[in-house]
């Protein structure tokens, strides 16, 4: 691979520190986000381990004392970014915002010390995994608490942001009865930075809007929030990666000697494991979100149905059916994995979670393909989002077509999972 993209990926990791967290674009995200910092935590492993695990512990010092972790954290206010601290107003020392992300960190702890411990660096490293090792498990017991009602071992989202695939158009139809008559007016930042046509619509922005409000007014009790939200929906990909990341976590505390906690997260997988297929829509042939108000079925192929080979869910019959929509995908569009189905009426190669390809789903689904010994496919994976990146540069995401740029650019995300794939 193109040593001078190595360069460019660690320049851009290094542009974008501010002294112990990375912001994903110093100019549309200037502040820590959850997930992101977990993906850029892989990219830093390669060349500075130490930095890799600061982003780590500079994101969990952000914690909530319920073990809740925010998905995105305010370390310095910055006017050009909205909906910033104030309108959030979670009330917290530094100011975070009042929903989470999906639980990556888990699984990048884990490849950190397995990392350590191939360098012969565990002794260094040991204490830094024992002081972080009670923190996720405090995030993942929130999980557990607060937003797996049913006890089926899936993740109850209470916001679309929350999930990561921000504009999906899985949140469409859950999203309707959500009251945006007193939403109010307000000030995009994000289509001053970016061309309207790959952003949110309006309508999508005020549902985003409303439902801060909401948490905001509950004064952020997740609880609360948890039991009358307007929009609940089981995420098809928080739940895979929550499995994923339960597995990690058990891992790494049988590797810590945690033995009560080690019972404790076999219990999580084992109920996750037993009740996940409630997200398999027998008439789809997929994994698919599903709304917990109506039970109703997102019907949608995303690029998050591939995330159950990454959870570990590997079986014949739903395996052939994920790989069927595998093929028919990938013979409509140049470069693997579409947010949306191209078949889809609504699939639009740019704009935001609608189409476009996202390397960090890449990533994780091709880790899970190759795990679950699908090795041509997780070889497409790998060899599309290089490309995509030696194509367009290390962009927020691109078109499945022609590799067009979409998003912001110069992004940290892309940039770390360049340097952890293309070594």
């Amino acid at each position: 691979m193109p040593t001078d993209l190595d360069g460019r990926a660690r320049a851009i990791l290094r542009a974008n520190d501010r002294a112990g967290y990375t912001v994903p674009n110093g100019q549309v995200y200037p502040f820590q986000w959850n997930w992101d910092s977990a993906f850029v935590a892989l990219g830093f492993d390669g060349f500075d381990r130490d930095r890799a695990w600061t982003e780590l512990e500079t994101l969990f010092r952000a914690q909530w004392e319920d073990g809740f972790l925010p998905h995105i954290v305010f370390w310095q206010d910055d006017p050009g970014y909205f909906p910033g601290p104030s309108v959030w107003a979670a009330g917290r020392t530094p100011a975070t915002s009042g929903i989470t992300q999906p639980p990556v960190a888990a699984t990048t702890l884990r490849s950190l010390w397995n990392s350590a411990q191939s360098a012969g660096e565990s002794d260094l490293y040991r204490p830094r995994l024992e002081a972080l090792f009670p923190r996720l498990m405090a995030w993942h017991r929130w999980f557990r608490d607060v937003r797996d009602p049913d006890r089926r071992g899936v993740v109850m989202t209470v916001h679309p942001w929350e999930t990561g695939r921000d504009n999906s158009p899985e949140w469409d139809v859950p999203g309707e009865p959500i009251d945006i008559s007193n939403v109010g007016d307000y000030v995009r930042r994000d289509t001053s930075h970016l061309d309207a046509k790959e952003r949110p619509t309006k309508l999508e922005y005020d549902r985003y809007l409303a439902l801060v409000q909401f948490g905001r007014a509950l004064g952020w009790d997740h609880r609360a929030i948890a039991a009358a939200s307007p929009f609940r929906v089981a995420d098809v990909g928080m739940s895979m990666i929550l499995l994923r990341a339960n597995r990690d976590l058990l891992a790494l505390a049988e590797e810590l000697g945690r033995t009560a906690e080690a019972a404790e997260l076999r219990e999580l997988v084992a109920r996750a494991e037993a009740g996940i297929d409630w997200l398999w829509d027998g008439e789809k042939h997929c994994w698919c979100s599903r709304d917990l108000l109506t039970g109703r079925f997102s019907g949608f192929v995303t690029s998050a149905s591939f995330l159950s080979f990454y959870a570990g869910l590997h079986g014949p019959d739903k395996d052939a059916a994920m790989l069927t929509h595998f093929e028919r995908i990938g013979d409509r569009v140049r470069y693997l994995m579409p947010s949306l189905d191209p078949d889809e009426p609504g699939f639009q190669m740019v704009r935001y979670w609608r189409g476009p390809v996202w390397a960090v789903v890449n990533y994780m689904i091709g880790t899970g393909l190759d795990e679950c010994g699908y090795s041509a496919q997780a070889r497409r994976m790998r060899a599309d989002t290089l490309a995509l990146i030696e194509h367009s540069g290390f962009q927020e995401a691109y078109s499945p077509v022609d590799a067009s740029a979409s998003g912001g650019g110069d992004f940290s995300w892309t940039a770390a999972i360049w340097l952890a794939w293309s070594s």
